[in-house]
This record gives structure tokens, C-alpha cells and sequence, in this order.
């Protein structure tokens, strides 16, 4: 009995030197990441790129916050994003029920996989929907949303597909670090029925 308290602290502290690791990184790692990001994005000369150059203003208005029909100085110009249109209801409504399936698909690693591939391979095909949507844009929509740049269907497209996948990963981890922990204690286990045996 001695060997499985002596084992289970032992896992216990390595364990924690794991967790302990993985905090320092995350903390340390993220600033480099910052630090590049930042200094690529003061790279760039917004004002001598007017057909890159994109505003808070612009992503406001394309969440539906604000009702700006245009970005003066700018020569990606956006119509006003309505909610009302059946369309974007539908995809703001396929979205919410992804996230509903993946929330309640949580202990089902096989078909969460399944969601995360489809999810990546929708932001994948991002590009060529933006296309194909521009070029048909009156069939189903008010007025062009499909810049050429596919900044609107970036952001209510391919984001929320990223933060989905992101969470499937974040609880495929989880997933990983318990049946790591269920492994483990039926080794513990193993070992103790062993040095049971041994003994008696």
C-alpha cells in the first residue's frame, strides 16, 4: 500500500511540475507572438495601401452595430449589415446550432473531430464561397457584401468557425489529459494488485 501512495504522490507532483510548465510557457510565450504581431502590423504603410486599409469603423459595421455606409479616406466600402435579411439569420442560426452540437456533442471525441474537420475545411473554402457568392449575390441578398478582400465574410464566417474549432480542441485536450489521468490511476491499480500478489 506504501508503493501506491509513494507512486500516486509522485504522479501528483509531476503533475503539478507539468502544469507548472505549461503556465510559464503559455505566460512567456505569448509576448514574442505579441511582440511579431505588433511590429508587422506598425510595418505596414496603411496610408500609401488605401485598398488594405480597414477600420474599427469597418468591423462595427460589419458586426451590425452601427449603420456606417461607407469609410471616408477608404476604398473598401460596405453597405449597411441588416439583420433582417433571411440569409444572414440563417447563417447566424447555423452557427448557434454548431455551437450548441459541439457543446453538447463535448464527450464524444470521434464526432467532435468530425465537427472540427468541417469546420477548418468551411474556413479553408472561405475564398472560393466569397467568389462564388459575389458573383450570385442577387439570387439571395439585398445588396453586395462580398468584397473582393472577403473582410464581412471573414468575420461572420470564417470566425465563428474558428472559435468553434478552437473550442473543440480546447475540449479534445481536456479529454487527452483525463484519459491520461484514468490510464494512470488503472496502472497504479495494476501495480498494487501486483505487489498484493507478490506478498501474499
Amino acid at each position: 500500500m506504501e508503493e501506491v501512495k509513494t507512486a500516486m504522490e509522485e504522479h501528483m507532483n509531476l503533475m503539478a511540475d507539468l502544469v507548472q510548465k505549461l503556465s510559464t510557457e503559455l505566460r512567456s510565450g505569448l509576448a514574442p507572438a505579441y511582440d511579431n504581431f505588433m511590429g508587422f502590423f506598425h510595418a505596414i504603410d496603411w496610408k500609401n495601401k488605401v485598398e488594405q486599409e480597414i477600420s474599427v469603423e469597418c468591423c462595427i459595421m460589419l458586426m451590425g452595430l452601427c449603420s456606417i455606409s461607407h469609410v471616408s479616406g477608404s476604398s473598401i466600402k460596405f453597405p449597411y449589415c441588416s439583420l433582417q435579411e433571411p440569409w444572414l439569420m440563417c447563417l447566424l442560426g447555423f452557427h448557434v446550432l454548431l455551437l450548441l452540437t459541439t457543446i453538447i456533442s463535448r464527450r464524444h471525441v470521434n464526432f467532435q473531430m468530425c465537427l472540427f474537420l468541417l469546420a477548418l475545411s468551411g474556413v479553408y473554402l472561405a475564398e472560393r464561397l466569397n467568389r462564388s457568392l459575389g458573383a450570385h449575390w442577387q439570387s439571395f441578398a439585398t445588396q453586395n457584401y462580398f468584397d473582393p478582400h472577403g473582410l464581412f465574410l471573414s468575420v461572420l464566417w470564417s470566425g465563428p468557425l474558428l472559435i468553434i474549432s478552437m473550442l473543440i480542441l480546447v475540449n479534445t485536450l481536456f479529454s487527452l489529459c483525463h484519459l491520461i489521468v484514468r490510464w494512470k490511476r488503472a496502472e497504479l491499480r495494476h501495480r498494487a494488485r501486483l505487489s498484493e500478489k507478490k506478498e501474499g
